[in-house]
């Protein structure tokens, strides 16, 4: 087991799993680049590998006023993804919407929204994008869309059995378990990247192990000239980023 320490964190990896002990939430926040977000169980802690593959996306795609773009969050618990996005951006430059099946996580992810600027748009929608009626009326009105995050459950079966009780107990497992082999999110993007822009751009936070398969998930549908991986703090492939032909 591996310890690290960031800012206030204190991060815990077992079986290279995204795991977290609950001193975030007896403190109530996080920070999150610039932003200090809000903390509740059961919505998922944002996570320092997240914090630092968006801050690279904000810095290497730059939209401005004059030409804004449209984003969409799929799994957006806390909000963290377009929040921290939507604060890096010049102002008018985002519309971002924001996609998530739990209602205490959509709860949360407006209560950080009202603690961040409002210099850029963030709206939220309740769906789950694993259904066939997705997407939901709220995100269909709102698409095509020029950028689709997501950092979705990405922990296989083998590996859920074995996170300590400090993350069963305070995170929701839908937030945490992929499927069986980790992947059934995943499958459920590259049947969506049809909500995609011409020229646009996916970004999906992916499991210690999980890069190359994602990518060739994606890479399979046809529909992108280019993808890349990026790689965490820790040298874990973490990223993977993918350009719309």
């Amino acid at each position: 087991m591996e310890n690290l320490c960031s800012t206030f964190w204190v991060y815990t990896r077992l079986s290279q799993s995204r795991l977290t002990l609950p001193l975030m939430l007896s403190t109530g926040n996080q920070p999150f680049g610039p932003l200090n977000l809000l903390t509740r169980p059961p919505v998922l802690i944002p996570r320092p590998e997240t914090e630092h593959w968006v801050s690279r996306l904000a810095e290497e795609y730059r939209p401005t006023a004059q030409n804004p773009v449209s984003l969409l969050d799929l799994g957006t618990g806390s909000g963290c993804i377009p929040l921290l996005l939507c604060h890096l951006w010049p102002s008018g430059s985002i519309n971002a919407h924001g996609v998530d099946i739990s209602p205490h996580a959509l709860g949360l992810a407006k209560d950080n929204a009202a603690l961040t600027s409002q210099k850029n748009t963030f709206t939220t929608s309740q769906a789950s994008f694993l259904t066939d009626s997705f997407p939901d009326p709220a995100t269909r009105s709102r698409a095509p869309f020029n950028i689709i995050t997501s950092n979705p459950p990405y922990i296989p079966w083998n590996e859920y059995q074995q996170l300590p009780r400090s993350v069963l107990d305070h995170e929701d497992p839908k937030a945490l378990f992929g499927g069986p082999d980790g992947l059934e999110f995943y499958r459920a993007i590259s049947r969506l990247v049809w909500l995609l822009k011409k020229g646009g751009m996916l970004a999906l936070e992916v499991g210690h192990d999980q890069a190359a398969t994602v990518e060739s998930l994606i890479r399979d549908t046809g529909r992108f000239r280019e993808t890349e991986i990026w790689l965490d703090p820790w040298g874990k492939p973490r990223t993977v980023i993918a350009h719309m032909k």
